[in-house]
């Protein structure tokens, strides 16, 4: 299949944007989905887990069939999963369906890397690594996109509503991808290592539901304890599976170069400390002014408070292909480190004021444009194009533990600045979790600033 460059760009742009976008559309809707479906708030909250923990499971496997020959029928074919989830969402059908909709809408989180990979394989040299670039950058800002269309469709239409968004733009991806997604050059061959995908699988759940259930660690420390210790075992079982097999999963010897180790790092943590501070500015945001401090926003006004995040996320991730071409991409993460550690500064020292937040939130997002554009220079330097959707997916793993455990620390922290027959926090509670993103922040610049650094015209994006 022939397809221009310019055709290529913004489908590949879509596409991300989109899975990214649906994925995120759990958040606004939790309080509405358990007042329409009669559940609890903890149960309605799984439609956002469920999303992340079916994307974080699938992102490998697709990268690695994304590593074959194959890469556009599993493109299409996932895609289809995602519009038949988004289908489950809209009918009127008993809130198991709808969990499992969102499990299937979470599987396109793993078409990312395969967009890079189509990418990389398929524009020049010069264009891909501001298009790589681009596409990571999307996949961040989408949740900035879906939130305050998603709540204002809650106000107007209801819950259907906003899910019925979802089916109308995943559709319209699928569409787009058959119309525009390219065959795979030939000589690929890529065969999933199912033994280490249902070992990662399980260790990912483990993971992310511990991540995603911070009651347990202040209720129940010794299970949740236990259960850390068993998806420990499992990854490192899961490790030794992948050396020995000659078709692993992902190249964990790859995966153990100083550049692509580091920035697997400094995404990791990095990525706690960006999703801590979105959660906090957020919920901040809607606390009652009855709490002594807080706004009070209804869902809607609270999304608005996204906007910032995502133009100047865009706008960061824009440039960010402009600078690498004079500094290396290990301290472009470093300085977008320092970026997201002003916007913690910021938030701990004055949000007294709506408009405070808003400079919070837009510093925030040009801070994590910034990383999630330069991080793929500093791993796709030393992968070959073959490998690039698997070691993006690996990293987008690594990204989407980050996350979860961004929101489970913020919400301890704040639980634990809760008094004793309070609904909310202490306004302190708050300035101690940005002090913790504070650091988070500081590690992620150490280790980015530790990464090997090439000069620009050495990078081989």
């Amino acid at each position: 299949m022939r397809c221009e460059a310019r055709l290529l760009v913004p489908a590949l742009t879509f596409i991300a944007l989109t899975v990214a976008a649906v994925a995120s559309l759990g958040t606004p809707l939790i309080t509405s989905v358990a007042t329409s479906f009669h559940v609890s708030l903890d149960s309605a909250q799984w439609t956002l887990t469920v999303a992340l923990l079916s994307g974080a499971v699938a992102t490998p496997v697709l990268g690695r069939l994304g590593a074959g020959p194959h890469r556009r029928v599993t493109i299409l074919v996932t895609l289809a999963v995602v519009v038949a989830g988004s289908a489950l969402t809209v009918l009127p059908l008993p809130f198991a369906w709808l969990l499992a909709g969102r499990a299937a809408q979470g599987v396109g989180l793993g078409l990312t890397a395969l967009m890079m990979g189509v990418a990389r394989d398929h524009l020049p040299e010069e264009r891909s690594a501001a298009v790589i670039a681009l596409i990571s950058v999307v996949s961040i800002i989408g949740a900035g996109v879906g939130y305050p269309l998603a709540a204002l469709l809650v106000e107007l239409g209801g819950v259907r509503a906003a899910y019925g968004l979802g089916l109308v733009v995943t559709a319209a991806a699928l569409l787009t991808a058959w119309r525009s997604i390219p065959e795979a050059p030939e000589g690929r061959s890529a065969r999933v290592n199912v033994k280490g995908a249902v070992v990662l699988a399980a260790a990912l759940v483990l993971v992310l539901f511990l991540a995603g259930e911070p009651s347990l660690w202040s209720r129940h420390l010794a299970v949740a304890v236990g259960l850390a210790v068993v998806a420990a075992v499992l990854l490192c079982v899961w490790v030794v599976i992948e050396l020995r097999s000659t078709t692993p999963l992902v190249d964990v010897r790859a995966v153990r170069h100083p550049a692509v180790a580091g920035a697997n790092l400094a995404m990791f943590v990095g990525g706690i400390g960006m999703y801590l501070l979105l959660t906090l500015i957020t919920r901040y945001a809607q606390t009652p002014h009855g709490a002594g401090y807080g706004f009070g926003l209804t869902t809607f006004v609270a999304g608005l408070v996204l906007i910032p995040f995502s133009v100047l996320g865009f706008v960061g991730g824009k440039l960010t292909p402009r600078v690498r071409t004079r500094i290396a991409d290990p301290l472009l993460l470093a300085g977008s480190a320092v970026v997201v550690g002003g916007g913690f500064a910021l938030f701990a020292a004055a949000r007294s004021d709506l408009a405070e937040l808003f400079v919070a939130m837009g510093v925030l997002g040009f801070g994590v444009g910034g990383f999630s554009a330069a991080m793929p220079g500093v791993i796709l330097a030393v992968t070959p194009k073959s490998e690039t959707s698997s070691a993006m997916s690996f990293n987008y793993v690594v990204r989407s533990v980050g996350y979860s455990l961004g929101s489970a620390v913020g919400g301890l922290i704040l639980a634990a600045g809760t008094g004793p027959g309070h609904l909310f926090p202490d306004d302190s509670a708050y300035t101690t979790a940005a002090l913790v993103g504070i650091g988070a922040m500081a590690i992620t610049t150490l280790t980015s600033l530790a990464l090997p650094r090439r000069r620009p015209s050495e990078a081989n994006p």
